[in-house]
């Protein structure tokens, strides 16, 4: 029914806002990379350059049409004139009870900037799904690369016409800024939809990233009430599909030598924050404006300043032995993930010719 509804108010569009079909959708930026990684901290910085980025909120991903959004907008313009914010206050009264528990994992909100995925959610072609049905074996939004041809386009048409509507709201002018973790495994499916897609690659130490999606996806499900057993097989899928997701990004930017695109390690990011941004936009070829600069350098101070307390065990998810260092060894030393080393940039990345 929700479906059914969206696909009317995405017809409506198209009559309401002709200007719709001018929208082009230039040069977007994907930001990709293991969850947990800090995919959402650099989208949220790179999201402060309002006047050049445009980005889904929360709210806005699970309303896609052009029409319920204008709606929307407006039913907060009048509740802030005419009932001084009311209406507000409900609704941040039950943020607070759908995501308080969980905002010490990661922080949602309903206007937030969030991932690009969950505007797929009610046509049941978000991986977001996962968080909700242990099902993985069985449901794959992870692999789109593997997909028929056909299936991919036509997936890849319905999120462009998604993004176009944003632009339109938000500037044509502007360039559409995606953050999603889970899109780690379908940058080729990506370049092959978006040829001038631009992309950052965020990298941490898979010892902290992936017990900690691990952690993350679990609780939700037990708050379900789902089967221990079921849970247990999902969480062994999601552990060996991290291999995947901490290479292919890699070595796709490796074969696509053309392609602009950053690699961001997670220290650097988060103890200098403001200078990892602006190296960010050297890679993407993207001059950065003085006023950006400013707002830049006071989020990164209060962002540099939040550490997470929380740590999680391999063990926890039955992960015997030193798995992950098995798996990923070549770029644990790459990386320096065992030292203090930097980041190397992005044409000496593992496989690259010298």
């Amino acid at each position: 029914m929700i479906s059914s509804f969206h696909a009317l108010c995405f017809f409506l569009d198209g009559i309401l806002f002709p200007g719709l079909w001018r929208v082009k959708v230039e040069a977007p930026v994907f930001m990709v990379g293991h969850a947990r990684s800090g995919t959402t901290l650099t989208h949220r910085l790179m999201s402060r350059d309002e006047g050049r980025f445009s980005s889904f909120l929360l709210y806005e991903c699970y309303f896609p049409s052009l029409l319920q959004k204008k709606l929307i907008r407006l039913g907060i313009s009048i509740d802030r004139k005419v009932l001084n914010g009311w209406l507000a206050r409900r609704v941040g009264a039950w943020e607070e009870r759908r995501y308080g528990a969980h905002r010490h994992m990661h922080e949602m909100g309903l206007t937030i900037p969030e991932e690009d995925d969950i505007s797929l959610y009610y046509s049941m072609a978000s991986g977001f799904w996962i968080t909700k049905m242990p099902y993985m074996g069985d449901l794959d939004f992870y692999h789109m690369n593997d997909w028929p041809e056909k299936r991919r386009r036509r997936y890849n048409a319905f999120y462009r016409e998604c993004v176009r509507r944003q632009l339109y709201l938000n500037g044509p002018e502007k360039i559409h800024l995606a953050k999603n973790p889970l899109w780690a495994g379908r940058v080729a499916s990506l370049l092959e939809s978006f040829p001038d897609a631009r992309f950052v690659v965020n990298i941490r130490d898979p010892r902290e990233t992936i017990p900690s999606l691990l952690k993350l996806v679990e609780s939700g499900w037990k708050q379900m009430g789902w089967e221990e057993s079921q849970q247990r097989n999902c969480l062994r899928i999601l552990a060996e599909q991290s291999w995947h997701s901490y290479r292919h990004p890699l070595e796709c930017l490796d074969s696509n030598p053309t392609t602009p695109g950053a690699v961001v390690d997670y220290r650097h990011l988060t103890s200098d924050p403001a200078a990892a941004i602006e190296e960010i936009y050297q890679a993407l070829d993207l001059p950065m404006s003085a006023p950006f600069r400013e707002i830049l350098r006071g989020q990164a101070k209060r962002e540099s300043a939040h550490k997470t307390s929380h740590s999680y065990s391999l063990a926890e998810f039955g992960l015997e032995g030193d798995v992950i260092r098995d798996e990923l060894g070549d770029l644990f030393e790459y990386f320096g993930w065992d030292s203090e080393n930097p980041t190397p940039k992005k044409q000496d990345l593992p496989g690259a010719e010298a």
